[in-house]
């Protein structure tokens, strides 16, 4: 499994792309994909929310389990993936595409996130 190089990582296991205009987007890592299982429905948070980084703002259900979903950074959501709401099978499809979950304007990025060589290490452990 490889992570892109572009993209930077919680350790919820949730992947951020740079801004762009000041707005990031959000989704969940292949590593948190397989290890969810079969995700068969997605509960986001509403454009116009504002979330806290490390905080959680939806969660994810599989055919094994609930998960939570974390913001890996704090801002106002600007946009939601419909697709995977209507489509939840894309977060495990295509976690680094079509299955992003939201794109959020960053007003505060933590010091914490993992580039892809340290989550890949992280996850591995």
């Amino acid at each position: 499994m490889s992570n892109p190089k572009e993209l930077r990582y919680s350790k919820e296991h949730e992947w951020l792309s740079a801004a762009e205009d000041g707005v990031s987007t959000v989704g969940i890592t292949e590593h948190a994909a397989n290890a969810l299982g079969d995700v068969v429905f997605v509960q986001l948070p509403e454009v116009g929310d504002s979330v806290s980084a490390g905080e959680t703002c939806g969660e994810l259900e599989s055919t094994k389990s609930v998960s939570d979903l974390y913001s890996p950074v704090s801002g106002e959501i600007t946009e939601v993936n419909e697709d995977v709401v209507n489509d939840p099978a894309l977060v495990n499809s295509a976690p680094f595409e079509g299955g992003w979950l939201f794109k959020v304007r960053v007003t505060d990025e933590p010091g914490d996130l993992l580039s892809a060589d340290e989550y890949t290490a992280f996850s591995a452990g």
